[in-house]
C-alpha cells in the first residue's frame, strides 16, 4: 500500500558564512546529542510522533510505539473515537476550529478515561473524517503541505501530547473507502498492528461518536461506522458521563432492505400487450437500470437511456424507431413531473401504443446508499456508474410528482425496492455507506 512518512524540514537554501574568525565559538554539542551521536541506531528511541499519508487519501499518526502497548495472550480490545465533539471541541465555539489552538477537550473527564483505557490495555484510537483537510501541496512559503494539513496535523499533536498515551489518529480526507461509515481506516488500523490476522475481540471493544442518528446530530455515520466495524457503539454522552441513550430518528438499516423468500412469489412485470411504451419513474439510485436488465431484457424491450444517448430528442428519436420496427420500449430515465413524462405520453398516442409506468418508491436516503456502494464496488457496479453528486438527488426531489393515471397510462406499478443477489453481495450491500 503506497503511503509516505515523516519527512525532516529541508535543508536551507541560502548561503551559510563562516564565522568572523576572532569570534569565540560556543560549542553546541552536549553530552545528550554526544552520547546520541555514538548510539547505534538499532538502539535510538524513535521519534515519539510520526506521519503518513495513504494512497494519498488518509492521513495517519502514531504517537509512541506499538511496544508501548501491554502485550497479553488475550485478542485485543480496541476503545475508538470519533475526535470532533466526542473527544474534543472548539475553544472558540466556533462549528470548525478557527487554527490549530482552536480545542479544548470535549468534557474534563475525557483526557482521565482515555489514560484509564490505556493503563487497562487497550488500544486508543482516533477514527475521524476531516474532508475540510487538504492533501494538495502548496509550495507558497516554503512550505510543501496545505495549511489545512498543517493545522490538523498541530491539533492532532497536541491532542496526543497531552495524554501522553500510546495512541494513533486516522483522518479520512476524501469521499472514498476510508470515510465513516465505511471502514476502511479501521481496516488500515488492524493492519498497521496486524491485528488482521489474529483479530479483535469486538464485544469487548468500543467506538465513541457524536454521529449517532439522534433528532439534532447531523448522521448517524458513527453509529453506522460502529455496525460496519462489528463493535459496540456509544454517545460521547453516554460513554463519558454515562447517560441514558437518548431516541433516535428513525436510522436507515439496510438490512431492512434484503430481499426475503417470501418476496420472491411472483415476477413483478409482466408483458400485457404485443406492442408498448414503457417508462420508469424514479430517481438515481432506486434500481431502474437492475429492474430492466432483470426483468424487461428478458422479455424483448429494447432500453432508451438518457445517461447513453446524452439529450432527450435523441432518446425519443431512437424510441420512435424501435416502435416503428414493432419493438417494445423501456425509457429508463427520472421522469421525475409530469411534464417530462408528457413527451412520452405524446410518443405512445403517436403509434398508437399504451404506455405503462413502473414507479420506484425508494427513500432518498435508500438512493443515496445504493449510490454509494454501487460506485465502491465494481461486482455490483457492472455498467461502472460513477459516483453521483448530491445534486442529483436533490433535482430529483425537488421535481419529483408521484405519477397518476389520469396522466393517461394503462396502469402504474409500484416497486418498493428488495436487494437480490448471493451472499456474498448481500454482505457488502447491508454494510452502511452514507
Amino acid at each position: 500500500m503506497a503511503s509516505s512518512g515523516a519527512k525532516r524540514p529541508a535543508s536551507p537554501t541560502r548561503a551559510i558564512s563562516p564565522p568572523p574568525v576572532k569570534r569565540k565559538i560556543e560549542s553546541t554539542l552536549t553530552k545528550k546529542s554526544v552520547s546520541s551521536f555514538f548510539t547505534p541506531t538499532s538502539q535510538k528511541k524513535p521519534e515519539q510522533i510520526a506521519w503518513r499519508i495513504v494512497n494519498n487519501s488518509l492521513v495517519v499518526g502514531k504517537y509512541a510505539k506499538e511496544s508501548d502497548y501491554k502485550q497479553t495472550a488475550e485478542k485485543p480490545r480496541v476503545a475508538a473515537f470519533d475526535l470532533d465533539s466526542t473527544l474534543v471541541s472548539t475553544a472558540s465555539g466556533n462549528t470548525f476550529p478557527r487554527n490549530s489552538s482552536d480545542w479544548k477537550w470535549w468534557h474534563d473527564t475525557v483526557p482521565s478515561k482515555l489514560k484509564e483505557l490505556s493503563a487497562d490495555g487497550y488500544h486508543v484510537i482516533v477514527i475521524s473524517n476531516q474532508k475540510t483537510v487538504s492533501l494538495k501541496k502548496e509550495m507558497k512559503g516554503g512550505h510543501s503541505e496545505s495549511k489545512s494539513l498543517t493545522n490538523f496535523k498541530e491539533r492532532a499533536t497536541a491532542v496526543m501530547q497531552q495524554l501522553d498515551i500510546p495512541i494513533s489518529v486516522y483522518a479520512a480526507t476524501l469521499d472514498d473507502g476510508y470515510r465513516k461509515p465505511r471502514i476502511g481506516m479501521w481496516r488500515e488500523f488492524l493492519d498497521d498492528y496486524d491485528f488482521d490476522v489474529a483479530g479483535v475481540d469486538l464485544s469487548n471493544s468500543v467506538f465513541v461518536g457524536d454521529a449517532a442518528g439522534r433528532p439534532n446530530d447531523h448522521s448517524q455515520v458513527d453509529r453506522g461506522f460502529a455496525a460496519n466495524a462489528g463493535v459496540p457503539f456509544k454517545t460521547p454522552e453516554e460513554f463519558f458521563l454515562n447517560a441514558a441513550p437518548e431516541p433516535l430518528v428513525e436510522p436507515f438499516d439496510p438490512s431492512l432492505y434484503m430481499q426475503s423468500e417470501a418476496d420472491d412469489v411472483s415476477p413483478p412485470f409482466s408483458r400485457q400487450s404485443a406492442l408498448e411504451l414503457v417508462i420508469f419513474c424514479g430517481s438515481p439510485g432506486a434500481g431502474k437500470s437492475t429492474f430492466y436488465w432483470d426483468y424487461l431484457e428478458p422479455l424483448g424491450y429494447e432500453r432508451v437511456n438518457q445517461d447513453t444517448l446524452k439529450t432527450r430528442p435523441k432518446c425519443i428519436k431512437v424510441a420512435k424507431e424501435h416502435l416503428a420496427a414493432r419493438r417494445s420500449v423501456v425509457v429508463d430515465n427520472t421522469n421525475a413531473d409530469p411534464e417530462t413524462r408528457a413527451h412520452w405520453i405524446e410518443v405512445a398516442k403517436e403509434f398508437n401504443v399504451p404506455i405503462r409506468c413502473v414507479y420506484f418508491s425508494a427513500s432518498p436516503t435508500l438512493c443515496r446508499h445504493n449510490n454509494a456502494v454501487r460506485a465502491a464496488n465494481q461486482s455490483l457496479n457492472p455498467e461502472s456508474r460513477a459516483l453521483l453528486p448530491g445534486i442529483a438527488f436533490g433535482d430529483f426531489g425537488r421535481r419529483h410528482k408521484e405519477p397518476t393515471m389520469s396522466e393517461g397510462f394503462k396502469d402504474i406499478i409500484r416497486v418498493d425496492f428488495r436487494f437480490r443477489g448471493n451472499d456474498e453481495v448481500k454482505k457488502i450491500w447491508k454494510q452502511y455507506w452514507i
